[in-house]
């Protein structure tokens, strides 16, 4: 099945910004973020000044799909907790709703434990966002920005 580029409100971004901004300070993280699945990067917080969130947005992504295929090699669904242990920095990546990606970059002022843990409440309730913004853009008649675009306006656009 094809994901359908993911439409994103602004009440919804801040609510989804909310739940990063908090998971910050309560797992005692470096960086946390969160990434769709094709590597864009959603919301991210904590130290970014000093990280390329786009490159690690995209392997990020890279990983997930990899990871993925050796999960289909294996005969399991998907592999939706990684954790990667460095001499400075560690990261756990957490696949939330088969949907997005929730990263978390932290060092030796926090734990594992503590950041799993933490990372479980911000997936419940990223979960929930995702599934509320879901419904919301699959209601008939919702307030897409291009529902009153027509094919004729689209092709009067390209003749000109």
């Amino acid at each position: 099945m094809v994901n359908p580029q993911m439409v994103m409100y602004e009440e919804e971004f801040n609510q989804i910004q909310a739940v990063v901004d908090r998971l910050v300070r309560e797992a005692n993280a470096k960086v946390v973020f969160i990434v769709d699945k094709n590597g864009q990067l959603i919301a991210a917080s904590g130290e970014v000044e000093n990280i390329d969130t786009t490159s690690l947005a995209s392997l990020t992504a890279g990983n997930i799909a990899a990871t993925g295929g050796i999960a289909k090699l294996l005969r399991e669904n998907e592999f939706a907790t990684q954790f990667h242990e460095g001499e400075k920095a560690n990261i756990h990546i957490q696949l939330v709703g088969n949907r997005v990606i929730l990263v978390v970059i932290f060092d030796s002022k926090s734990s594992l434990g503590l950041v799993r843990l933490r990372v479980r409440k911000a997936s419940d309730e990223l979960n929930r966002i995702f599934e509320a913004l879901l419904s919301k853009v699959a209601e008939p008649g919702s307030d897409s920005p291009f529902a009153e675009i027509t094919d004729e306006d689209i092709d009067n656009l390209f003749n000109d």
